[in-house]
């Protein structure tokens, strides 16, 4: 299965980063200029006939989602969330650092479709240089009349701002980076209502991803029924993907939707390194329940991934070999989540170190196969119970590693106590000890 790329299309050209070389290949041109004069509900429509669903990570309509903004005279803002903190994702940096313009043409379309006229982009604060960048291609549409007031003579008029965090994965969840935007601590918010009907500032507010954004002004310039025909049924079009981990060429790639994984890996990445096997795999970022070297065949689309129980997610496959250790692998992983966890809700605040507290157990060789049945015992509380999917998003591939290498973790636990004990028995007998019993007079 191949497509040509869309969004990598010439995404290595010098200077793309620019206003004039992203003008000289199309950019802010006709599909531009058409998308300003059409009526909104018709764009609208053809967001959501092209199939385009978030990829982000929830993976919904990104139309659906534009038609829920309320129409009216009221402040309507469109956020683009930049903060792409998923461990193992790194495709919207590639694409704010080479084509900044792409994704504020997207934006500008975006908005206009939504009737919003103030815009931002929450950016990660470790992603200094990219913003860099895109301060300076904001300033260079503000030059050119792309922003502002009464964009290229029409109607729209859209102001732009580029907005750094401070480094906390809880903002990734579009309603802790609305908090953040507003200038609180970046906690998420009770749902409903949603940000649609109340986001920023308590307005009616659209949040997408940077490769979401970046995709609109494709969809216009080639039509939404052929954009629909890449790809497969319910998941349409291309996908940016990150690839890390136990491969022998890591990094970013554009697949069309339904490519197998064991193609990807091993046809665009050129298998695993030291040619060893596929132990696991996130299909979705860190947040997505493992996979296992069985399920190399699947399709790679939304609801292949669902239907095998993890999620598409981000698009950050991270490939695990045979020779790497489950259980290292689960404990560095709920550390993360624990570390990043707000503490606002208790599943999650509670969840994540307890599980940290047992994986440690295991580690140190203390623990007994209760602990394993205990600490399954706390993702399925977490999941489903938290104010965000923080919690979850620890839970659901913790979940998934005990359930699919139970005995590994089992093998591992009795290993790491008769390991621990023969330590214990070696200190004893070492001389000088103390003994530990007797008189001490």
């Amino acid at each position: 299965m191949s497509q040509e790329a869309i969004l990598f299309k010439g995404i290595d050209e010098p200077g793309l980063n620019t206003l004039e070389v992203y003008k000289r290949r199309g950019g802010y041109g006709d599909v531009f200029r058409k998308a300003l004069s059409t009526p909104r509900d018709a764009l609208v429509t053809e967001l959501v006939e092209s199939g385009l669903r978030g990829r982000g990570g929830a993976g919904f309509s990104m139309g659906k989602k534009a038609s829920f903004m309320p129409k009216g005279a009221m402040d309507k803002y469109l956020v683009c969330n930049a903060d792409e903190s998923e461990p193992g994702t790194f495709k919207d940096r590639e694409l704010m650092t080479k084509s900044p313009h792409m994704l504020i043409e997207g934006m500008i379309i975006g908005a206009y479709a939504a009737g919003a006229t103030r815009s931002f982009i929450y950016i990660r604060g470790e992603y200094a240089q990219q913003a860099d960048i895109l301060d300076a291609a904001v300033a260079e549409a503000y030059a050119d009349g792309l922003l502002g007031k009464h964009i290229l003579g029409s109607d729209h008029s859209l102001e732009m701002l580029v907005h750094r965090g401070a480094g906390a994965y809880i903002c990734g969840e579009e309603t802790g980076l609305l908090d953040s935007l507003e200038g609180k601590r970046g906690n998420p918010r009770l749902k409903p209502p949603f940000p649609a009907n109340q986001g920023l500032y308590q307005g009616p507010t659209l949040i997408n991803n940077v490769e979401t954004l970046a995709t609109i002004p494709h969809i216009l310039g080639m039509g939404a029924a052929e954009y629909a025909k890449i790809g497969v049924e319910n998941s349409t079009g291309t996908k940016l993907i990150s690839v890390s981990g136990h491969v022998k060429r890591p990094g970013n790639y554009e697949i069309e939707l339904g490519m197998p994984v064991r193609e990807i890996l091993y046809d665009l990445c050129g298998g695993i390194e030291g040619d060893r096997e596929v132990k696991f795999y996130f299909p979705g970022g860190s947040s997505s329940p493992v996979l296992t070297g069985d399920d190399l065949d699947l399709p790679y689309d939304f609801d292949s991934m669902a239907k095998a129980g993890s999620m598409l997610g981000s698009g950050a496959i991270i490939v695990v070999d045979d020779q790497t250790s489950v259980v290292d692998v689960c404990l560095k992983l709920a550390q993360f989540y624990k570390h990043e966890s707000c503490g606002k809700c208790t599943p999650c605040r509670e969840g994540t170190q307890w599980t940290v507290k047992m994986l440690e157990r295991i580690i140190a060789g203390t623990a007994t196969p209760m602990d394993l049945d205990i600490m399954a015992s706390v993702q399925t509380q977490i999941i489903g119970n938290c104010l965000c999917v923080l919690g979850d998003a620890m839970a659901m591939p913790v979940g998934s590693m005990i359930e699919k290498f139970r005995p590994e973790f089992e093998a591992y636990i009795e290993e790491a106590r008769a390991r621990s004990e023969r330590e214990l028995i070696a200190s004893l007998e070492e001389p000088g000890e103390v003994p530990l019993v007797g008189s001490l007079v």
